[in-house]
């Protein structure tokens, strides 16, 4: 199996071994792994990864584990890309697609960074993993920490929807609430890196820890038969999901699996918490958010590690960073859901709502081909949901009745 061949500093370019190592000593610049994918090409076609089981695990070439025996599976990956010719019809698009990886192991795409990171940790024969969380990767970390039979640390922010807060806590991990953003939390969980001999998978082992969401490229290119899309639109916390996916589509130039990526990189947040979006808009600098305000807090990451990678990335491929509000959030969430059947997280209709917002604005061609990531389930998070419909018609138990309430709801134009 071809190993990954250095880290490399995406600031000042310094080289290291394949070690723990969370950021460049020279200028605390983010590491980046590389691999000879001279060598990769000559190993890999996608005949053989054709033949492959249906997980992330098919493109073990491209991901940073040594040693097949340390992967920790939970068989995340390879999720579905919808066709989807009713949002598309509605919205005046030509081509339309969802990758929905709602439908992971513990409903969020985190478990693909989280598969590799926690595999690396047992790798290097770490004492324990953890993370520090807005919700999705609390749950996946743990799942994966309980596969793996290692104890797991969370710190998230004391305000964190209690949904999330269950769907890590089944899984047994120690959980400390921080009293503060998760700018507070991350900094928190930096210090405890430093100090234990812990795998926290997205400060010291962040280098790997990103290699599993570039799968994201990989899949939709060979679910398009083995082609790019012209867009697409990815939702915005930290940049570290824009930034591997946009690795993903270059590794695949890289290998001759695709010809080139010209792939319009987008992304979206919610305007409560838009540094990103807001440099993009302004031509500016990003501006750290103190006190996200937005409903969406899986995306509420006010001082963006990844931010300066990701809008380069954004601006380079003639792409857009877009920040709707919470209402349109809302209103983006059952648009996916009344078109598609797909219940999205916050982060999903923030994606949506960009969609939208751009094609009535005429910056998405409508002859283009386009892909959005819906990277969450919404009965992770149904609190931001309470309220917003409309309450269900009673009737009492005999047939008349019934049929009463059905007249009357036909009558409104309900469905």
């Amino acid at each position: 199996m071809t190993k990954p061949s250095k880290l490399v500093c995406k600031e000042c370019g310094e080289e290291y071994p394949v070690e723990l190592r969370t950021a460049c000593e020279i200028c605390f610049g983010p590491l980046d792994v590389q691999y000879d994918y001279e060598a990769i090409g000559k190993q890999v076609t996608k005949e053989k990864i054709a033949g492959r089981e249906k997980t992330l695990w098919r493109y073990i070439e491209l991901l940073p584990i040594e040693n097949r025996n340390n992967i920790v599976n939970l068989h995340p990956g390879f999720t579905p890309l919808k066709k989807a010719d009713q949002l598309a019809k509605k919205l005046g698009l030509r081509e339309l697609y969802v990758k929905d990886d709602t439908v992971n192991p513990t409903y969020s795409f985190k478990d693909r960074p989280s598969s590799v990171a926690v595999s690396k940790s047992v790798e290097f024969g770490l004492e324990a993993v953890g993370c520090a969380s807005t919700g999705n990767l609390a749950g996946a970390t743990a799942a994966h920490a309980a596969k793996a039979g290692l104890p797991c640390y969370i710190f998230i922010p004391a305000d964190l929807e209690q949904s999330k807060v269950l769907s890590a806590q089944i899984y047994g991990p120690n959980i400390i609430a921080v009293e503060g953003t998760y700018d507070d939390a991350n900094r928190i969980a930096n210090l405890a890196a430093n100090k234990y001999k812990w795998g926290l998978v997205n400060i010291n082992i962040r280098p790997y820890y990103t290699e599993g969401s570039k799968t994201l490229a990989y899949e939709v290119c060979e679910q398009l038969g083995w082609q790019t899309p012209d867009r697409v639109i990815i939702p915005l916390g930290s940049g570290a999901l824009l930034c591997a996916i946009n690795k993903g589509f270059n590794e695949l130039v890289k290998l001759g699996f695709v010809y080139e990526n010209k792939v319009k990189i987008c992304g979206s947040q919610p305007d409560g918490c838009a540094p990103i979006a807001n440099a993009y808009d302004g031509k500016s600098d990003i501006i750290p958010i103190e006190k996200p305000t937005s409903i969406v807090k899986s995306l509420a990451i006010g001082d963006p590690a990844s931010g300066p990678e990701a809008l380069k990335i954004i601006n380079e491929s003639r792409g857009f960073a877009d920040s709707p509000n919470d209402l349109e959030v809302v209103e983006g969430q059952k648009l996916l859901a009344r078109t598609e059947g797909i219940f999205a997280e916050p982060a999903g209709g923030v994606v949506i709502a960009a969609l939208k917002r751009k094609v009535e604005a005429g910056e998405i061609d409508k002859n283009e081909r386009v892909v959005v990531y819906i990277t969450g389930n919404g009965l992770k998070t149904p609190d931001v949901l309470f309220g917003k419909f409309p309450e269900p018609t009673r009737a009492k138990p005999n047939f008349e009745d019934v049929d009463r309430a059905i007249t009357e709801l036909k009558r409104k134009g309900s469905k």
